[in-house]
């Protein structure tokens, strides 16, 4: 098969790598991809965003699959274009993409289908939204409506915080026009934890548990960013845990798409928080995570293609999962100042030790290629996985490797995955 990959970060270095064990697969392209993703695919100069350029390549190729990795794709409709041509594509239709697009439209959702999540009021003028505010109990949650890179939530502390929250989304304009409405939401607490899940559009089969670090210093602390780090398992993700959300949340949301006309084939991203009234949803993406998908995907031991295929032709109720016993942590090499203002340029040294080591793994994020140098092109530059027989140990072989890596500029959390030791 001729594989397509739309994408270049961490996420689909590691969907590109796990492709290419497949015996099914004999060439892979990426579309734009990254230095990384050129050991084991063809990088072609394509922006995620060009579906015309993109599907016409495809044809002309004769792909067999595209996979879609980002979210922006899929929410301005990607899968639709490419399946009007005929063209075999894993990924949510835009109609169903909505689910992450627009968090007005997902907590909607789940309101009216009893799906658990935090008490929230929807806004579209941020004079009612300061108004709402003035009487609203502290600290609680503001979200822009659309995509902004996971970077659309904030916590608030109190009145003042708020209302400036709310002038940065919505008067502002700091997260574009995801701010054009936004969710005012209840507080809530306890241990995150994030399951992907496949999706056939009738059944849903999740992937084992992981967890984020979402803020850009240690002990959580800073800005939100599209993550430092992950770990999987989670403990905090029980069987009784597994077992609940499977009947309270997955299925329940599979079944919501469905009776709203809006089947989900795809990967399913559930953000979970386990509240001591039980687990409630956080956030849904349409897509794998990055960086969880750094750390799920090399536990997972099927061929991927075969559960991708699985998904596309309804059929995914006759899959199995199987992953490995080991734990996996992956933390991520920052350009210091992300997510804000930062250098890129830098050569990267220290890579070839860790090529080829089993139960390691090092996913290019932002990275390319110049005169036979990698260079650093972005924010999160690098996922450095690593497997142990537990997260500690796991935790401990991720940070060896960090410290042979170098570019100027490095930054990262020394904290991933410590809190569970």
């Amino acid at each position: 098969m001729k594989i397509l990959v739309v994408g270049g970060g961490g996420r689909e270095h590691a969907i590109a790598w796990k492709i290419s064990r497949s015996n099914k697969v004999s060439k892979i392209y990426c579309a734009p991809g990254n230095a990384g993703i050129e050991e084991c695919a063809e990088c072609i100069d394509i922006p995620v965003t060009d579906h015309e350029k993109l599907s016409d390549f495809a044809l002309s190729m004769n792909i067999d699959l595209t996979i879609v990795g980002p979210d922006d794709p899929l929410a301005a409709g990607i899968v639709d274009v490419f399946e009007q041509k005929g063209l075999r594509i894993f990924g949510p239709r835009m109609n169903a993409a909505i689910i992450e697009s627009s968090k007005v439209f997902s907590k909607n959702l789940m309101k009216k289908y009893n799906i658990p999540t935090a008490a929230y009021e929807a806004f579209n003028e941020p004079d009612k939204a300061i108004e709402y505010l003035e009487t609203s109990k502290y600290p609680l949650v503001i979200k822009a409506d659309g995509l902004a890179l996971g970077k659309g939530v904030l916590i608030c502390m109190d009145y003042k915080e708020a209302v400036e929250a709310v002038k940065a989304i919505m008067i502002d304009k700091q997260f574009g026009l995801a701010g054009n409405r936004l969710i005012v939401e209840e507080f809530i607490s306890g241990p995150e934890v994030s399951v992907l899940a496949f999706c056939d559009g009738s059944h849903i089969l999740p992937m084992t548990s992981a967890q984020d670090h979402k803020r850009a210093l240690d002990n959580d602390q800073g800005l939100n960013t599209g993550g430092m780090g992950t770990f999987s398992p989670s403990p905090f993700y029980t069987e009784e845990v597994d077992e609940y959300c499977r009947r309270f949340i997955y299925q329940p949301t599979m079944d919501a798409m469905k009776a709203e006309g809006r089947d989900f084939v795809g990967i399913l991203f559930v953000g979970l928080m386990l509240t001591k009234d039980g687990p409630k949803v956080l956030e849904y993406n349409a897509r794998f995570g990055d960086p969880e998908a750094q750390v799920v995907l090399p536990r997972l031991k099927n061929d991927l293609i075969d559960v991708f295929e699985a998904c596309i032709d309804g059929r995914l109720n006759e899959v199995e999962l199987s992953f490995e016993q080991k734990a996996a942590v992956c933390v991520v090499l920052a350009s210091d100042g992300y997510p804000e203002k930062y250098d890129k340029g830098f050569e990267i040294q220290g890579l070839d030790a860790w090529a080829n080591k089993d139960d390691y793994h090092i996913f290019h994020a932002a990275t390319r290629k110049e005169a036979g140098h990698i260079l650093t092109n972005g924010g999160r530059v690098l996922g450095v996985t690593a497997l142990g027989k537990d997260l500690k140990e796991a935790r401990a072989k991720a940070y060896k490797a960090t410290e042979t890596i170098h570019f100027k500029n490095k930054y990262m959390r020394t904290d991933i995955g410590k809190a569970i030791e």
